[in-house]
């Protein structure tokens, strides 16, 4: 009996090593800094909120590709940028006034 259950358990305890799962990729990000306290961030033309404040850069997590992502105060874009993130990649937007990138 003892060497029943013995077995069983060493079945039992190996079937999880097969099913093993990869760890996923970390989700894109973009990371804006030195957007004007009060403007908003946009990504491919959808707000993505308030640019953070006392100098903190803002964490966007979005899908691998290209993105158009602006800066706007109220009507005004103030800041543009095209740019492409890659699976795992993190890409920082630093936003510069008065300019832009395309």
């Amino acid at each position: 009996m003892k060497t029943f259950l013995l077995l069983m358990v060493l079945s039992l305890s190996g079937c999880s090593w097969f099913h093993r799962t990869k760890a996923l990729a970390p989700s894109p990000q973009l990371v804006v800094t030195g957007a004007p306290a009060g403007s908003e961030v946009f990504v491919d033309d959808v707000k993505n909120g308030q640019a953070a404040e006392n100098g903190k850069p803002q964490v966007l997590n979005v899908m691998a590709g290209p993105h158009l992502v602006e800066i706007r105060s109220g009507s005004s874009v103030i800041y543009r940028e095209q740019t492409y993130v890659g699976s795992g990649e993190s890409h920082v937007i630093k936003v510069l006034s008065g300019t832009s990138r395309e």
